[in-house]
C-alpha cells in the first residue's frame, strides 16, 4: 500500500508570522520577548498578510508589534494622562483641575466595583448610568449642599474620559481594534433638559440693573456689558492695555504674570466714548496697575504698585526666593497673590455682586455674569454686524470651515429679531399680500 501523500500545511509564513485559515476566519501567529501571540485579523488573506507584514517589520525593529497591547489600571491612566497634559502639552492650570475633576469620577466608580477593572474592562453603559446617580457640590467646596450631576456635567465628564482613552489608545494600552469605548457613546445625541436657562438682559433689565449697582460697581458691570469681555479679561486688565486717546480696549495674554486669555487669542475690543469716560473716572490720575481694584482700596494705594514690567520683576523676586521648585500650581498661587497686592479685584466677587443686584430687581435665578457676554453677541448680531468681526471682538477662535463656531453659542435671536427679518423677507413679494388682504376684506 503507498504511503499517504502529506497534506499541504494550511499556514503560511510571512517572516516570523504565521498566517493560517481556521473556522472562515485568518489568524496570525507569532512570538516576542513577552511570549506567544495568536490573534484573529481578517476575514480574508490578503488581510491576513497584510496585518502579518506590518507585524514582521515590527518584530524585526523591536518595536512593540500592532497586535500586542499593555493593560493598565484606571488609576494609572488617569495619572499618565494628566501628566501628559502637565508636562507634554502644558495644558493650563485650570484645564487641568477640570480633567482632575472629571476623571476622578472614573476612579471613584471603579471603587465601587467588587474587582477593580483594567481600564479596557471598565463598561462605559455602566459608568454614564452611575453618573446619573451620583452627588455632587457644583463648585468643589466640602460645605456645599450637593445635588445630582446636571446632563452636561455627564457630557463633560464622559468627554473628559473619551479624550483619555484617546490617550489610551495611542500607547497601546486597549486591545488591537477595540477602540475607544467612550467613542461609542452618542454624547451629541444627549437631550439636555436640565440645564440652566441662560439670561439676556433687555434694555429695561439692563437699565434696572446698572441703576442698582452701587457706585463701585457700576462702572465693571457698564465695561462688561459694553464690550463683551470675559470676567477674567477684566480683573487681568492693567491702565497700559487702555488706548482712551484712540477708544480701544487690548486684551493681551500676560503669561509672565501667570494669566493668559482664554483661548489665547489676543484682540482689540472698540469703545464707545461713554466707555472711556467711564473707565477714565475709575483710573483718575493712576498710570500703572490694574484697571479695576478692590472695592476697600478706595482712596489707599495697594501693596504693590507698578507697570507691567515691575510686577513681573516682583514675581521673578517671589519664586527666586522660594529655596526649592515649585509646580505650577504653586506658580499660579504666587502669580494670584501678586494680582491681589496689585489691588485687582477677585473674579468671585463680581459674581457675588452680580448674584446679589440680580436678585434686588427680581431675577434671582440669574447668577452668572456671563450673561453680559449672552446679550453683547446678539446685539451685535441685530445691528447686522459682520460675523468675522463679531467672532473677533468676543475673542474666539475661528473655525476651519468659516462658521462662526462659539460665537454661535452666545448668539441668541431675539423674537423681535426673528419676527423683523422674516417679515422683511417675506415683504419682498407684495402681490400675494395684497391679494390676501383683498380676499379677507371681500368676505
Amino acid at each position: 500500500m503507498p504511503p499517504k501523500k502529506s497534506r499541504p500545511s494550511p499556514r503560511l509564513r510571512v517572516g516570523k508570522v504565521s498566517v493560517y485559515e481556521h473556522h472562515g476566519a485568518w489568524w496570525v501567529y507569532y512570538r516576542d520577548d513577552t511570549g506567544p501571540h495568536r490573534k484573529k485579523v481578517g476575514s480574508t488573506r490578503d488581510q491576513a498578510e497584510q496585518v502579518a507584514a506590518r507585524v514582521n517589520a515590527q518584530l524585526a525593529n523591536n518595536e512593540p508589534t500592532l497586535l500586542t497591547f499593555t493593560p493598565i489600571g484606571v488609576t494609572e491612566l488617569r495619572k499618565q494622562f494628566l501628566s501628559y497634559h502637565e508636562h507634554v502639552l502644558h495644558s493650563s492650570v485650570g484645564t487641568l483641575k477640570r480633567y482632575r475633576s472629571a476623571t476622578q469620577h472614573l476612579e471613584d466608580f471603579v471603587r465601587t466595583l467588587p474587582k477593580p477593572p483594567q481600564a479596557h474592562e471598565i463598561k462605559v453603559e455602566a459608568f454614564a448610568a452611575y453618573l446619573r446617580k451620583i452627588q455632587v457640590a457644583p463648585n468643589g467646596h466640602k460645605n456645599t449642599a450637593k445635588r445630582k450631576l446636571r446632563t452636561k456635567g455627564v457630557q463633560y465628564v464622559l468627554e473628559t474620559c473619551r479624550a483619555m482613552y484617546t490617550y489610551a489608545v495611542k500607547r497601546r494600552h486597549l486591545p488591537p481594534y477595540a477602540g475607544n469605548p467612550f467613542s461609542e457613546l452618542p454624547l451629541d445625541k444627549m437631550k439636555i433638559e436640565d440645564a440652566k436657562p441662560i439670561f439676556v438682559f433687555t434694555t429695561d433689565t439692563e437699565l434696572n440693573f446698572l441703576k442698582a449697582c452701587s457706585a463701585w460697581a457700576f462702572p465693571i458691570h457698564f465695561t462688561l456689558a459694553k464690550t463683551g469681555l470675559r470676567v477674567g479679561e477684566l480683573v487681568h486688565l492693567l491702565v497700559e492695555d487702555m488706548d482712551l486717546a484712540g477708544g480701544w480696549l487690548h486684551v493681551r495674554n500676560k503669561v509672565e504674570l501667570g494669566w493668559r486669555v482664554k483661548t489665547g487669542q489676543e484682540r482689540l475690543v472698540p469703545l464707545l466714548a461713554e466707555v472711556v469716560a467711564v473707565i477714565r473716572a475709575v483710573i483718575g490720575k493712576r498710570t500703572c496697575g490694574p484697571v479695576f481694584l478692590r472695592e476697600k482700596l478706595h482712596g489707599r494705594k495697594p501693596v504693590i504698585t507698578g507697570d507691567r514690567r515691575e510686577l513681573e520683576r516682583v514675581l521673578r523676586d517671589r519664586r527666586a526666593a522660594c529655596d526649592r521648585p515649585l509646580t505650577r500650581t504653586e506658580e499660579a498661587a504666587l502669580a494670584k497673590k501678586l494680582w491681589w497686592d496689585a489691588g485687582a479685584l477677585k473674579a468671585d466677587k463680581i459674581r457675588q455682586v452680580f448674584v446679589r443686584v440680580m436678585a434686588a430687581i427680581g431675577h434671582p435665578e440669574s447668577t452668572c455674569p456671563k450673561s453680559w457676554r449672552h446679550t453683547f453677541a446678539p446685539l451685535l448680531q441685530d445691528a447686522n454686524v459682520d460675523p468675522l468681526i463679531r467672532q473677533q471682538v468676543m475673542g474666539h477662535k475661528p473655525t476651519l470651515n468659516g462658521g462662526l463656531g462659539m460665537t454661535a453659542n452666545y448668539t441668541h435671536t431675539r423674537p423681535e429679531t426673528r419676527r423683523e427679518q422674516v417679515e422683511r423677507a417675506l415683504r419682498q413679494w407684495p402681490e400675494s399680500l395684497a391679494l390676501a388682504t383683498e380676499r379677507k376684506t371681500g368676505e
